[in-house]
């Protein structure tokens, strides 16, 4: 221990000399400066990248949950686009078809099964078909479309009883093995075909039948022949044929005695009906309105030149007996077996201009000069009405 203290004395009395306090050199101050601002500039680099690194975490942590956000967003969009139209309610989704136009619902029936079950319902298409073609088609033109599908079948049950007649024939000639291959590739024709199967009677088919002008239909045509001078306010019998491309009808007339069947083009829908009777017009229509007639009554008539040419349905007005003035409180035409008609189209000394008929027992009448006169039908809508109206002409007939 005393050594120990020996020693650090006499040290520290060598040292003496040099450790005299004496100003440090100016440099010694920027030495320190230096530190301290190197200091200062560490402390303010790692503040900074700490709150660097705080501000990276957090942005991460807001992109996190803006992206969780995100993807629970598109999930639920995947959700919402899994679902389809046949997940509507049967009341919606019929209510939807209802609202769509025929192209439309027939597009649709080629989605899929399901809704080709349902868009070829008659129902629908029967809409369709009435809100189109109901002023044209009548009962006598469904009878022809049933008549034509009937057809169709009895063909195509026949041409079938001959394909496999001709198989069980060709059969004893030709190789079991080949045979099998001709039936395999004619099951998978017939599966073809009924995939794309629509049944040959529904509204649906009848309705692109008459919309792509594939079936000749029979109703009525007012003043034919383009408004030819010899049918001015007539309406006759033809079968009809749609072209969709200009939205006119094409009409095959039947043959007047000798002639041809004429043809005409072009014609606009309003110039076409439905049957409005059930009469062939080579027969005689049944007139039940007969005891029912006033004058001023608006009718029509059946009309032909002579015995081989058809009906026509020509229109006219009830009018006064020749002793009666016209008075309305003096007039007793409607008790008189006789019946005035009165085409006022022609002029008064025109000899089709006046004609009378037999109210109790009327059968067709007239000669092979002046025609035949036939049933009578009493006009009593106001639309057919002013439709004649509409057609009379501009000038009045010889």
């Amino acid at each position: 221990m005393l050594l120990y203290f020996i020693t650090c004395v006499s040290f520290f009395l060598f040292l003496k000399p040099f450790l005299l306090l004496k100003p440090l050199p100016s440099w010694a101050n920027e030495v320190r400066l230096i530190s301290y601002l190197f200091h200062k500039d560490l402390c303010l680099k790692s503040i900074s990248r700490l709150f660097r690194k705080i501000l990276v975490s957090r942005m991460s942590f807001v992109k996190r949950s803006f992206v969780s956000k995100v993807e629970n967003v598109e999930e639920e969009d995947t959700a919402s686009q899994d679902l389809s139209v046949l997940d509507l309610p049967d009341l919606v989704l019929e209510c939807i078809l209802e609202k769509l136009p025929p192209d439309s619902l027939y597009q649709m029936a080629g989605v899929c099964g399901s809704l080709r079950e349902k868009c070829v319902s008659d129902h629908l298409w029967e809409r369709h078909m009435k809100q189109k073609w109901g002023r044209v088609i009548g009962p006598v033109a469904y009878r022809e479309w049933k008549w034509h599908v009937a057809s169709k079948r009895s063909f195509g049950s026949l041409r079938h009883g001959k394909q496999r007649s001709l198989i069980k024939f060709m059969s004893l000639r030709w190789p079991f093995s080949w045979m099998r291959m001709m039936v395999d590739a004619a099951n998978n024709s017939s599966i073809k075909k009924q995939s794309s199967y629509l049944p040959p009677d529904s509204f649906m088919t009848w309705y692109l039948a008459l919309e792509n002008g594939n079936f000749w239909f029979p109703a009525q045509v007012y003043n034919r022949e383009n408004g030819h001078v010899g049918f001015m306010l007539s309406c006759y019998d033809a079968e009809l044929c749609y072209d969709p491309h200009t939205d006119t009808f094409q009409a095959r007339y039947p043959p007047h005695g000798r002639r041809a069947v004429a043809v005409e083009h072009g014609i606009q829908w309003d110039r076409l009906r439905a049957p409005p009777v059930d009469t062939s017009p080579h027969d005689l229509h049944i007139s039940e309105c007969l005891h029912d007639l006033h004058p001023g009554d608006h009718i029509e008539i059946q009309w032909r030149r002579n015995k081989d040419f058809p009906y026509g349905w020509w229109y006219g007005i009830v009018g006064h007996l020749e002793s009666c003035d016209g008075n309305a409180n003096y007039c007793r035409c409607h008790k008189s077996d006789t019946v005035v008609l009165e085409f006022n189209q022609y002029t008064t000394d025109s000899r089709w201009r006046k004609t009378t008929i037999c109210r109790k027992d009327h059968r067709e009448e007239g000669n092979e000069a002046d025609g035949f006169y036939g049933g009578v039908r009493k006009i009593k809508s106001e639309r057919e009405i002013s439709l004649w109206k509409s057609l009379w002409p501009s000038e009045i007939l010889d």
